[in-house]
């Protein structure tokens, strides 16, 4: 309820190198991300949204925890945060990024809002497609 109360970084980058639109039809979720970069780091995280308060919680935590990390850390943290929130009923809760528990819970009380909670992850990967880091 915190990063949907007072959601972080929940603005526009307007010097941002990239910026990617995603959409979540089955819910009307739309959600722009903002990124700037340097030298393959991301150095500042942003997005604006008409949306509910799962796909703005988790882009609260993505844009908090993706800040000062290299595309490739990113890229597993997505791949992690989806397979978590895709095998929820055995998924162990993660230690290693704080709110996920949040995001894993109401996917296992409410499997549809999976979809919510994942897009600002895929919005992030569908940017990060075409650049290189792995």
């Amino acid at each position: 309820m915190e990063h949907i109360k007072h959601a972080r970084n929940y603005r526009v980058i307007e010097n941002a190198d990239r910026t990617a639109d995603g959409s979540n039809p089955l819910c009307g979720d739309n959600m722009t991300l903002f990124l700037r970069m340097d030298s393959g780091r991301i150095l500042d995280a942003a997005f604006q949204c008409t949306c509910c308060g799962v796909s703005m919680a988790s882009a609260s935590i993505m844009t908090e925890q993706v800040q000062g990390r290299t595309i490739a850390e990113v890229r597993a943290m997505g791949r992690a945060f989806r397979n978590m929130l895709e095998h929820a009923a055995e998924s162990p809760l993660p230690g290693d990024m704080p709110g996920a528990e949040a995001m894993l819970e109401t996917a296992r009380e409410y499997p549809a809002r999976a979809r919510c909670a994942a897009l600002p992850w895929t919005t992030l990967e569908t940017m990060l497609a075409d650049l290189s880091g792995d």
